[in-house]
């Protein structure tokens, strides 16, 4: 496993295990037990993760995902800290650190966050590059239901469009906050909205990301 998907992925296990299998999380509906199940099927189980884009295969993905989170919490938690089987492709470098770095990131605030005396992470330059690097690929993908256009803007003037329409808002943080902002976790992310008042409200409520 790469650097950055590695890092993050035994942080997120870290957190897991602290805040224990019953602590919520920003997944709405879903405990600790529920998210770290949902992290070891999506690694394990090929034939039932493909219910996270496919609608016919969902019923299929929850059956799965339930019968995991039923499992002893310290073994799902062992199973995310010792990555993905061999014949995973999460086990190939190049797609672990392309796939893991930002899902286990938003996971790991999904935990951080829902704990009410979560504070701030600090964050390396060269993971907050990493970051954007990606949010620059994705952030049409994950922008594609904002109701209003969207541009995200890094505090030192670098930005990416996520969506393009009128009117514009212009979504301004570092790239953590961006991510989260990206993938719907719009209540919690550390960023300053700049646009029409309604757009903005519009925006805030909408149902971003995959």
């Amino acid at each position: 496993m790469s650097t950055h998907a590695k890092r993050e992925r035994l942080l997120l296990a870290d957190l897991l295990e602290s805040a224990g299998p019953d602590a919520p999380t920003l997944c709405e509906g879903w405990t600790a037990r529920d998210l770290a199940a949902h992290v070891v099927v999506r690694e394990r189980r090929a034939d039932a993760a493909g219910g996270l884009v496919i609608k016919p295969l969902a019923s299929r993905l929850e059956r799965v995902q339930a019968e995991f989170a039923a499992k002893p919490y310290d073994e799902l938690i062992r199973l995310i800290r010792t990555g993905p089987p061999r014949l995973s492709p999460y086990s190939l470098k190049q797609i672990d650190e392309a796939a893991n770095t930002v899902e286990f990131f938003v996971h790991t605030e999904d935990v951080r966050r829902a704990q009410p005396d979560w504070t701030p992470r600090e964050m390396s330059s060269v993971l907050a590059d990493a970051l954007w690097s990606r949010i620059e690929r994705m952030a049409r993908v994950l922008g594609r239901k904002a109701p209003v256009g969207v541009v995200l803007r890094r505090p030192d003037g670098q930005t990416a469009v996520a969506h393009r329409g009128t009117p514009v808002v212009t979504v301004t943080g570092e790239p953590g906050e961006l991510t989260l902002f990206l993938y719907g976790r719009q209540g919690t992310a550390d960023v300053e909205l700049d646009g029409d008042k309604d757009a903005v409200a519009r925006l805030t409520e909408a149902k971003l990301g995959l």
